[in-house]
């Protein structure tokens, strides 16, 4: 246990060492824990003495990561690029599994081993790409929406060659357990559809009411489907990518993946850092031609082919270069599928040990891709006029780009959404409180679920392009946070910030905001004003209580009868709502 323990805090160490590096010479990170796998593994220092440990934390790892991804791969966005996603995905896998195959032949591989090697390249990385379209913000475009819908059509093809794969029997496929296994596959995968969405959402003040019991319950879905799915012998990946998937249109959807992201990089770099440590030099040394063309097939020929369907189906060729350019990679799917035929002795321990290779290269070569993609397009931009028509489809503005923010709803943000209508500007709602999520979803009001503090869900909201900043949050650390972020992402925004102290509204209009709502302030000016304008008649004042009441009413909803009937329940209610008008400090 102790060697276990110092093993693992040493290779801990060195992959910060090589990502400082990575850091200081502008290089992505990714290709940092590429390196740190194979420093650590046997191939220099071979730290990693216990593959065991490595390898429970890299299905660990794979589990959760793909939880993540489920939960960001909402069947809604395929239905949106419906068309586009099915026609691209379906036609490149097919075509670069069948040029995957051929190269297989032609480099002496047998059959079996030739089919896995074009499946692997066929399909690409969700990992990668929703990673680095999220550190771009671009997964909000027309290119990031069709790349993500594709990516599901592959990880759906994906499936179904893992459960093929699962059936197989050494050296066969026996078509007794793939129906098996089918029916078992459908079972399972129907219970946990039916509790996520006819059950979960009945209890979802009391998952979401608690950060702490939100966290666990994540955990607990998804590695708890995960190990259903690999306890009727089905990949425990598929189970934990399904538990995402089925939570995905949950309102605190958005709230697990943020909360989950730290353990997501953690197992990231553990998993990247194992494939590393795994590789065998000696068999690649042997293959070093089928790898050249493996990896040509992957970054070339793969994207040409997406890119010719786009360009047929009327796309830009921005469009269709940058979708093509995320697919450019080998997926960690592929590894699990092959990983798996090679449990079923179905491939050769050296042929996964090149695939595997050939995985680290290609997605080392996409993050560069990816990450420079405007500048390649710059680069092949004259040359591709072949894959556009004359009438194409335009790019489109991102989703994620909000005028208008709205921090908290109750303590008077409905007036706020009342404005934002009349503006006619695109606006979202960020709120806490699952409660408020209930009404704000019953009302047909656009929202994001989520701590106003969490960055990443700042920038998903679109705070980097915003003109105007409401926060009705009375917190003064939260409003001080959002402050922070508009003064280096957005400082031309006008931010309304507020506050029950004088003394933190003075704080707050020195970190930027731009106006302060200080609750007794203007409910004593507007009193104030009132009374200077209509003096001291309790007639005048009759007319203001109506109206008061009729606010009440229209927005808290908790008065019963008509106003006009004097029944002794009317004021009760009355009583209720002024309680409930002094606890909201409107």
């Amino acid at each position: 246990m102790e060697n276990t323990f110092s093993g693992l805090s040493l290779i801990i160490v060195i992959g910060a060492v090589v990502a400082l590096i990575m850091r200081v010479i502008g290089q992505p990170l990714i290709i940092g824990h590429i390196l740190t796998g194979i420093i650590v593994g046997p191939a220099i220092l071979h730290v990693a003495k216990s593959p065991d440990t490595l390898t429970i934390f890299s299905d660990l790892g794979i589990a959760l990561l793909l939880f993540i991804i489920g939960l960001g791969l909402n069947p809604r966005v395929v239905k949106e690029v419906g068309k586009t996603a099915a026609l691209v995905g379906t036609i490149q896998v097919g075509v670069t599994m069948l040029f995957g195959w051929l190269a297989g032949q032609a480099f002496g591989l047998g059959t079996n081993e030739s089919l896995f090697l074009g499946a692997s390249l066929a399909f690409s990385s969700t990992i990668i790409v929703l990673k680095l379209l999220s550190d771009k913000k671009e997964q909000g475009r027309l290119y990031g929406k069709i790349a993500i819908g594709v990516l599901l059509v592959q990880d759906i093809i994906a499936i179904a060659l893992v459960v093929i794969t699962s059936a197989s029997e050494q050296h066969s496929l026996m078509l007794g357990s793939l129906l098996s296994l089918s029916l078992k596959a459908t079972v399972v995968g129907w219970m946990i559809y039916i509790i996520s969405y006819k059950v979960l959402p009945h209890f979802g003040r009391v998952i979401a009411g608690s950060q702490e019991f939100l966290f666990l319950f994540a955990i607990a879905w998804g590695l708890g489907s995960a190990t259903l799915f690999s306890k009727i012998g089905l990949s425990s990946q598929i189970g934990a990518l399904v538990a995402g998937i089925c939570l995905a249109p949950l309102p605190y959807a958005q709230e697990i993946a943020a909360r989950l992201r730290p353990l997501r990089d953690f197992f990231l770099i553990v998993f990247f850092i194992s494939l590393g440590s795994n590789l065998g030099f000696a068999s690649i040394s042997s293959m070093l031609s089928l790898i050249i063309v493996a990896v040509i097939i992957a970054v070339i020929l793969k994207p040409l082919v997406a890119m010719a369907v786009m360009g047929f189906l009327g796309y830009t060729k921005r469009t269709s270069f940058k979708v093509s350019v995320a697919l450019a990679q080998v997926s960690e799917f592929s590894i699990v599928l092959i990983i798996l035929g090679h449990s079923k002795g179905l491939i050769d321990a050296n042929v996964v040990s090149t695939i595997i290779f050939i995985t680290l290269l290609t997605i080392a070569a996409s993050t560069y891709m990816i990450t420079f993609s405007d500048k390649l397009f710059s680069v092949f931009e004259r040359h591709l006029n072949m894959f556009e028509r004359r009438k194409a489809h335009g790019e489109v503005m991102p989703e994620g780009r909000h005028e208008l923010v709205l921090f908290g709803y109750q303590r008077g943000g409905h007036e706020f959404v009342n404005l934002f209508r009349q503006l006619k500007k695109k606006y979202v709602v960020i709120d806490y409180d699952p409660e408020v999520i209930d009404t704000l979803e019953h009302n047909k009001i656009n929202y994001l679920y989520g701590d106003a503090t969490d960055t990443e869900l700042l920038e998903e909201a679109g705070l980097e392009h915003a003109r105007l900043v409401v926060s009705t949050i009375p917190d003064f650390e939260v409003n001080l946070s959002i402050l922070e972020f508009l003064e280096h992402k957005n400082p031309r925004a006008v931010a309304i910030m507020h506050t029950d102290h004088p003394d933190e509204a003075a704080k707050l209009y020195e970190a930027g905001a731009s106006y302060v709502i200080l609750p007794h302030y203007i409910g004593s000016e507007k009193v104030s004003s009132f009374i200077s304008k209509s003096g001291l008649t309790k007639h005048a004042f009759k007319r203001q209580r109506t109206k008061h009441l009729e606010y009440l009413e229209k927005h808290y909803g908790a008065l019963e009868k008509p106003l006009n009937e004097g029944k002794k329940k009317l004021g009760q209610t009355i009583v209720k709502n002024m309680a409930a008008l002094t606890k909201a400090k409107i």
